[in-house]
């Protein structure tokens, strides 16, 4: 963005002469999107709204979708000073105080990350409605998720034993060749399979300790709703004890609520600093076998505390031998968003550093516990 659309922007509409061939589609989007709360600046002086000829231009913004724009146009803290602006300056209040508003809006993931946004300003029946809206969408993404991380967790290839059971993950291609020689047919030039070869699978007996430390700052909404999902599916497994932890510049220990991502989420305070070396020394206070733990970073690595202290926690808790595993910010479209210098510092003392979606995460769970 040019300097001079930054000035159009913040003077607003009424200052369009500056940019004489308009803006460009996302400054203009934010323009709008500014203009639907800012405009009313002029509207509470007694400027008349204009007037103009009816347009096939796009729908004009509302309420029920101008918070999801504020968000996906504008820095987490931008957005989180035009969202106070709106609530405490202009009583936007409608979405937090009407519960016909919430009935009238599609429960999808999108409404999932306003809610918890707004938490803190949601009271009474209007909780109550969306405690309801965030638990059906909750179980929606469950549903999706549970099938595909239960499979990566089932246990891995057994390589030496086969089984009686014929599932097609399990083929063992090589040992059914090697089965069937004896049958190939040379005048067909064919190899007649008349067994087929399936490996077991590895089954865990003593459980691994799963810690889920989960950075809450504003730009984390995401990965914090698949956090909690993904504790939610762990925790069902035996083969895990889960601990799942929040933290901002104050570590909350969620553990209690493990299953039940609904309670997880409704307790989550997003927003805030971040202060990961205080969160890691709590996580490493819950640890009672090193060999058997699993420690995950769910943060975008932005330390706003000492990054010494931060690295130095990190290298005690793999000289522990911790299995560690950083996992950066993932967005609603699984792209990463992380301090990559940072991130590289972690990965020099000890801790594998990935991108993963929950699927991938089971699956690096599966490959570190076995």
């Amino acid at each position: 963005m040019t300097p001079l659309e930054r000035w159009r922007l913040v003077l607003g509409k009424y200052a369009q002469h500056l940019q004489g061939n308009g803006l460009q589609v996302e400054a203009a989007r934010m323009d709008e999107a500014l203009d639907y709360l800012y405009g009313r600046e002029y509207q509470g002086r007694g400027l008349r709204k204009e007037m103009g000829p009816g347009s096939l231009d796009a729908s004009q913004v509302t309420l029920l979708n101008w918070l999801g724009q504020v968000r996906e146009l504008f820095p987490a803290k931008t957005a989180e000073i035009i969202e106070k602006h709106a609530l405490d300056r202009y009583g936007l209040t409608e979405l937090v105080t009407d519960p016909r508003t919430l009935e009238r809006l599609e429960p999808n993931q999108q409404l999932l990350r306003t809610l918890l946004g707004l938490r803190g300003h949601l009271h009474g029946e209007v909780l109550q409605m969306a405690r309801r809206i965030i638990r059906q969408v909750v179980e929606e993404i469950r549903q999706r998720m549970e099938s595909e991380v239960r499979q990566a967790l089932s246990g891995r290839l057994n390589r030496h034993r086969h089984s009686p059971m014929a599932i097609a993950q399990n083929f063992d291609a090589l040992g059914t060749v090697r089965r069937n020689l004896k049958h190939y047919d040379g005048e067909r030039q064919q190899l007649v399979l008349e067994q087929l070869r399936f490996f077991e699978r590895n089954t865990r007996r003593l459980p691994w300790d799963i810690i889920l430390c989960v950075d809450q700052s504003g730009s984390m909404v995401d990965s914090v709703i698949h956090s909690a999902m993904m504790a939610g599916i762990l925790s069902a497994l035996p083969v895990f004890r889960v601990r799942i932890v929040v933290f901002d510049t104050a570590v909350v220990d969620l553990s209690g609520h493990v299953d039940d991502p609904v309670e997880i989420l409704m307790k989550v305070q997003l927003g805030g600093g971040t202060d990961i070396a205080q969160a890691l020394r709590y996580c490493a206070q819950l640890v009672e076998n090193p060999h058997r733990t699993a420690l995950a970073l769910i943060s975008d690595f932005c330390e706003g505390g000492s990054p010494g202290e931060l690295l130095g926690i990190v290298r005690q808790l793999a000289e522990a031998r911790v299995t560690l595993l950083g996992l950066a910010s993932l967005d609603g479209d699984a792209h990463a968003s992380y301090d990559r210098q940072m991130a590289q510092r972690l990965a020099e003392c000890g801790m594998d550093i990935a991108a993963l979606t929950p699927q991938q995460l089971a699956q690096w769970l599966a490959k570190v516990t076995s």
